[in-house]
């Protein structure tokens, strides 16, 4: 049996999302309850793994070391909680690329790098481009936030990650 990991959307579900970029640590906020969310799922075992599409590369608005720079900045702060980064600089009208949520290459990376056991993992996010990927491949699913206007079918609903935390670990 391989890990059990919690996969997770960064803008919207770690640190605040804004209307445009997060790619400054001046607008890297980080959400209340967070770290202590992440701190209960690696007590209780689970890889973490985010999972971002970050598009402002495609778009010339930011670079990938300002992407770095930003996971680097909440590795310190959690105490190096993440087990591993993935992201997709593209956008569908730039760059098509099946790296991109709602694709699931990032999800099948990691699965393979980890040996990760899809029916004891979760992906938590804020929209239904987060979940789509996660739902195809078996991994159960959380939405965070009441931003998605149409959500897709999820396992469960919650307002934040820490209230997803709470939730998760009692299944």
């Amino acid at each position: 049996m391989g890990a059990k990991c919690i996969f997770l959307d960064r803008d919207g579900v770690i640190n605040v999302d804004k209307v445009d970029y997060t790619y400054t640590l001046e607008d890297f906020k980080i959400i209340p309850g967070v770290i202590e969310a992440l701190e209960a799922f690696k007590k209780a075992g689970y890889l973490l793994v985010v999972i971002t599409n970050q598009s402002g590369i495609a778009k010339g608005i930011y670079g990938h070391e300002d992407v770095k720079i930003c996971h680097d900045f909440f590795q310190e702060k959690c105490g190096s909680l993440i087990d591993r980064y993935y992201y997709s600089p593209y956008h569908q009208t730039i760059s098509e690329s099946i790296s991109r949520k709602p694709d699931s290459l990032m999800f099948e990376k990691a699965i393979a790098k980890f040996d990760i056991d899809i029916e004891s993992s979760w992906m938590i996010g804020d929209k239904n481009r987060d979940l789509i990927p996660a739902k195809k491949l078996g991994i159960k699913t959380v939405l965070v936030g009441h931003e998605e206007p149409n959500p897709v079918e999820v396992n469960i609903k919650a307002d934040d990650l820490k209230k997803a935390s709470e939730l998760i670990l009692q299944v």
